[in-house]
């Protein structure tokens, strides 16, 4: 199945959950709960099918042609970040309530922070996979003589999103530069994010 596929899998399973539940609770946290299933679905989905991969099968996957591909990466990443300004109205309502619905909201806060901050990072995992294989020299050095699995492609990808750089692993291609970037740069808001988020929570439950 392509990346389109398992994309609107994950949509269809999290629009489900999504509309009953905002029609029950409130319609950012409906969304919230339809993102959170959404992007779990997505993520065991996917790994579960190329963590274990060798380099030969990694490569095969990463350079099958999907047109939609583009547009599935725009639209997770951008899920992604909408989905901190969910989890922001949630806290914030959290914040007012008490009891058990407060700790269930500060809960489906942390959780939701937690699988876009991973959705985000598995679209670049992808992403590098697929310039390196489809480039004629790779363009990443992972100082190994054995090519690349799609788990050093996620080493690359998660220490560019907790540390903003690359560690041991040299780029040498212009447009994996302009990648990892572009990731870089995405990875440093979304961390602002997630720190003025946990702020706050950390304001409004001090403040009880």
């Amino acid at each position: 199945m392509t990346a389109g596929g398992e994309v609107t899998v994950s949509i269809l399973l999290g629009v489900a959950a999504a509309v009953p539940a905002s029609m029950a609770t409130s319609v950012p946290l409906g969304l919230l709960l339809g993102w959170d299933l959404a992007s779990l679905v997505y993520l065991t989905w996917l790994w579960s099918t190329i963590r274990n991969r060798d380099a030969r099968s990694t490569a095969q996957r990463a350079t099958v042609t999907d047109p939609d591909r583009a547009v599935t990466d725009l639209l997770l990443v951008s899920a992604a970040i909408a989905s901190l300004v969910a989890v922001g109205f949630v806290l914030i309502r959290a914040g007012q309530q008490h009891g058990t619905q407060e700790l269930f909201r500060v809960g489906l806060g942390l959780v939701s922070v937690v699988l876009s901050w991973a959705i985000v990072h598995t679209v670049f995992t992808l992403r590098y996979a697929q310039l390196y294989y489809a480039g004629e020299d790779g363009g990443i050095d992972f100082n190994q003589p054995e090519p690349p699995t799609y788990t050093d492609f996620a080493y690359l990808a998660f220490t560019i999103g907790m540390t903003f750089q690359v560690s041991d692993t040299p780029l040498r291609s212009r447009i994996i530069r302009r990648t990892a970037l572009r990731h870089a740069l995405l990875s440093y808001l979304f961390g602002t994010g997630i720190l003025a988020t946990t702020i706050n929570l950390v304001a409004s439950l001090s403040s009880k």
